[in-house]
């Protein structure tokens, strides 16, 4: 179905078919396609969807269609949709959305299940609390297979997964037993023998990043919350923990540009926020780039020397940057999938000036060569050819190390990428170049 086919359904008000063709298609898609509609077309269109699916359309729609969306509802719609609605996402709604619409929707929801609601949303913001759901199957050790199967299905339509059920006593988590280990065993197997003890858990109060990167590492479905005292409160799921290493990617994407991070999307953020995201680095950039400037303007005499110093500095600058944005990409890269810790500054650091002599030296001996056939001096090739490995040399262990430093002091090692390495590079090799010059052409 595309927009202009429902466009034209809608306005022959062919309701049974357009009906019929939406109730056909994935939920995600769904929600796709209903946010290219004008909110009166969309409101039409999203009350003839099932029941049973709604809830989950609505789930996967933007902030700002869900709130346009939620203006139109009436209070039994609203009420039907939250209490379809899984625990996890009705509060990432809830917490984007102001104050007025959240108190709507509290009012609507029971006590109990208002109750949990706020008991969530009391957690950090970055925490596994704030993104774990309490909604899951509970075993006890004494139940047979038999047993557990038979509540998995009693209680399993209501919870955020089945694969994976968790064994507790007296609120202490103390295994994990999956579907498919109930599914392989004789029905009278106590899940006592069946646990695994050995689980892989996580606090309320822990970085939601570290525990995106236990479902990486361990190739896990979902992880189990406890508080201090081992008490079960909650699981973290797949696609929560998917959806926090795509935050975290775009966070850092954003700082690697030098661009304060969003959490609206392109469209969804005016003119004056862009600027207003983009604008302090920028000047922080800009002033920055000055202390080049000074430093060149100390060189006046070489370059009324040999006016032909000037034409090299782009050049220069541009290597310098490059091979920095490089290193720093890579450590980056290694920093965010645990590849590299602060422990391995000094074997990175290795690593990269070795590259940097075998990169410096190709540059420098293709530039040397370039200068000899166009300007016939051995001299300037020789001046070019030493800045460029000392620039490179340079540009790649502070690209290098930056990051390191960064998560080292608690910073986001992304802020360490291209625009401030570029900068510092600038200015580092520029000194490098005419410190060589001065000495080499006796200026």
């Amino acid at each position: 179905m595309t927009v202009k086919t429902i466009t034209e359904l809608l306005y022959a008000k062919k309701y049974a078919q357009i009906k019929k063709e939406l109730n056909e298609m994935n939920s995600v898609d769904l929600a796709e396609l209903l946010e290219q509609f004008s909110q009166e077309s969309m409101v039409i269109l999203f009350r003839l969807i099932a029941k049973e699916t709604a809830a989950e359309v609505f789930t996967n729609m933007n902030t700002e269609r869900q709130q346009a969306l939620i203006s139109t509802f009436t209070e039994k719609e609203l009420k039907d949709i939250f209490e379809d609605m899984f625990m996890d996402d009705t509060v990432d709604i809830l917490e984007e959305m102001p104050a007025n619409v959240v108190e709507r929707i509290l009012d609507v929801t029971d006590k109990e299940t208002r109750s949990r609601i706020n008991e969530l949303l009391q957690y950090p913001q970055d925490s596994a609390g704030s993104i774990m759901t309490t909604e899951y199957v509970d075993l006890k050790k004494t139940m047979t297979v038999r047993e557990a199967i038979a509540k998995i299905k009693r209680v399993g339509i209501d919870q955020e997964t089945i694969y994976t059920c968790y064994v507790i006593e007296n609120k202490k988590l103390l295994g994990i037993v999956t579907a498919k280990s109930l599914l392989l065993n004789e029905e009278n197997v106590r899940i006592g023998d069946l646990m695994e003890t050995h689980v892989i858990s996580v606090r309320t109060h822990d970085d939601q990043e570290e525990v995106s990167k236990l479902f990486q590492k361990y190739r896990l479905i979902s992880i189990p919350v406890v508080d201090t005292e081992n008490c079960m409160v909650g699981i973290v799921t797949f696609d929560d923990a998917m959806e926090v290493y795509q935050e975290e990617m775009a966070e850092d994407i954003a700082l690697m540009a030098a661009v304060q991070p969003s959490d609206d999307s392109y469209f969804g953020t005016s003119v004056f926020n862009h600027a207003k995201h983009r604008i302090l680095w920028l000047l922080f950039l800009m002033l920055s780039a000055t202390i080049t400037g000074t430093i060149i303007s100390r060189y006046e005499e070489t370059i009324s020397a040999i006016p032909l110093l000037v034409s090299f500095i782009p050049m220069l600058m541009d290597t310098g940057g490059n091979c920095g944005t490089q290193s720093s990409t890579l450590v980056i890269r290694g920093i965010a999938t645990d590849e590299i810790r602060f422990g391995d500054l000094f074997k990175v650091a290795f690593k990269e000036s070795r590259i940097a002599l075998i990169v410096g030296a190709a540059l420098a001996l293709v530039n040397g060569l370039r200068i000899i056939l166009m300007y016939q001096d051995p001299r300037l090739a020789i001046l070019l050819g030493v800045s460029l490995m000392c620039t490179v040399y340079l540009a790649e262990l502070i690209g290098c190390m930056l990051p390191l430093l960064a998560k080292k002091v608690h910073l986001d090692p992304a802020i360490m990428a291209a625009p401030l390495i570029t900068t510092i590079v600038d200015t580092c090799s520029i000194m490098i170049y005419f410190a060589i010059a001065t000495h080499l052409f006796a200026l």
